[in-house]
């Protein structure tokens, strides 16, 4: 079976090559993993005490960095070696100043393992929610090399826990224990005979709860806001738009009128911005990279469009509702750095395998739209009825309160087994 699954992943690989002719993405992919191991090799120095994070992208980054900020808070002299799968979590991550090495993992054969683990020669390594490379985990594994899962999902449709896969199944025997974020996915685990898990929860509560505390001056979006009321729209994409222009053109009362609108767009190509300057034209929507503090056209404009990476999370504290795009593509993004600044949070329907979105809905916090109908019900609510915006924003706040401490559950488990 491990003789098929390397096949996979050189197909895999291959596949990625050729597409790498024509996107852009996978170039980045293809291009950042050339010579890597040589600049592995070069950049780390033997005899370092080093722990090993693996994230596949900037989602389950920040997840693993509550604790790599932990660990460097109270041991200094560990080094964090921190690698990505995904080009959008290593191009924006990449001067991350917590890790002291920073590269593309590179792709998954039983070489490439062999000598990344014989160079890095970590302490132990801590894979970040759903990442599996099996020639990893066996080379660690042969080289008594402990191996954790932070914030671990499992689901019954995996392939773990169908009959077939004994191979797949007895390759979570490389984990010395697993970190999880629900009830189901431990019950899961421990109906194959996996008791070395602990329900800790999502250490992204922790991560957003302290992005809160990041006071960063944003005199741009200040001015914009003026004390008016503001949705922000993070991370989306055509369709989200479109549902919030058929709102914007819709408004009749004087409540729903003065509403300004943010959009932090997950496509920011220069394509796509053009765009969206066209699609909201009638309401004079401007670039933020083309504005100053100064200018006079903030405080009157209705709608900024954010063309800059890594603004997203500090741009919810100007807002007073939140809608998160994706739930009407591939899957919706994160609801939980809106939901930490107490504002009730919109999304669409393309959610059932993220917990935080039922129960984000469940606890009165987030509502879930199927249509541009819904979300026109909602925003007219919330403006025009206090009391029910209140309730919304709080139950979204408690909601993430109420969730956090899982990174020093993680942390205190860890430094057990690292003391020995």
């Amino acid at each position: 079976m491990r003789f098929i699954y390397n096949i996979f992943i050189f197909v895999y690989r291959l596949g990625i090559g050729i597409t790498a002719i024509f996107n852009a993405k996978a170039s980045l992919w293809v291009k950042g993993r050339k010579s890597v191991l040589k600049r592995i090799a070069k950049a780390v120095n033997p005899g370092e005490n080093i722990i090993w994070f693996h994230c596949a992208s900037l989602g389950e980054f920040e997840q693993g960095r509550p604790i790599i900020e932990r660990i460097k808070s109270s041991h200094p002299e560990i080094k964090i070696f921190l690698t990505f799968f995904s080009p959008s979590g290593y191009e924006i991550r990449k001067n991350y100043k917590s890790a002291d090495y920073i590269f593309y993992l590179p792709y998954d054969s039983p070489r490439n393992a062999k000598r990344l683990v014989e160079i890095v020669k970590p302490q132990m390594a801590i894979f970040v929610k759903y990442e599996f490379w099996f020639n990893y985990f066996i080379q660690l594994k042969k080289n008594s090399i402990p191996l954790y899962l932070v914030s671990g999902v499992f689901r019954k449709d995996q392939h773990f826990f169908k009959s077939w896969a004994y191979w797949q199944r007895n390759q979570l025997k490389n984990f010395d224990y697993f970190f999880l974020q629900d009830e189901n996915s431990a019950s899961l685990l421990t109906s194959i005979g996996f008791n070395n898990n602990m329900v800790t929860g999502d250490t992204r509560f922790d991560r957003v709860s302290e992005i809160v505390d990041e006071k960063i001056d944003l005199p741009i979006i200040e001015k914009f806001k003026s004390g008016k009321s503001v949705l922000c729209a993070g991370s989306s994409w055509p369709p989200d738009e479109d549902i919030i222009l058929d709102y914007l053109n819709s408004r009749t009362s004087e409540s729903t009128k003065d509403l300004k609108l943010i959009i932090a767009p997950h496509d920011i190509s220069t394509k796509h911005l053009d765009e969206l300057l066209k699609k909201f034209k009638n309401y004079k929507p401007l670039l933020y990279s083309k504005l100053k503090p100064n200018s006079e056209k903030l405080a009157g404009s209705k709608i900024l469009i954010i063309n800059s990476i890594g603004l997203l999370n500090k741009l919810y504290r100007f807002a007073d509702i939140a809608y998160i795009g994706g739930g009407f593509g591939v899957a919706i993004h994160n609801l939980l750095e809106p939901a930490v600044y107490g504002i009730p949070v919109i999304y669409g329907p393309n959610h059932k395998n993220f917990r935080e979105a039922i129960e984000l809905a469940e606890s009165q916090g987030g509502f879930p739209i199927n249509n541009k109908v819904d979300f026109k019900n909602i925003m007219n609510k919330l403006l025009s009825d206090k009391d029910f915006y209140e309730m919304y924003a709080t139950a979204a706040g408690e909601y993430i309160s109420k969730n956090t401490g899982s990174s020093d559950m993680v942390l205190k488990k860890l430094e057990l087994d690292y003391r020995g």
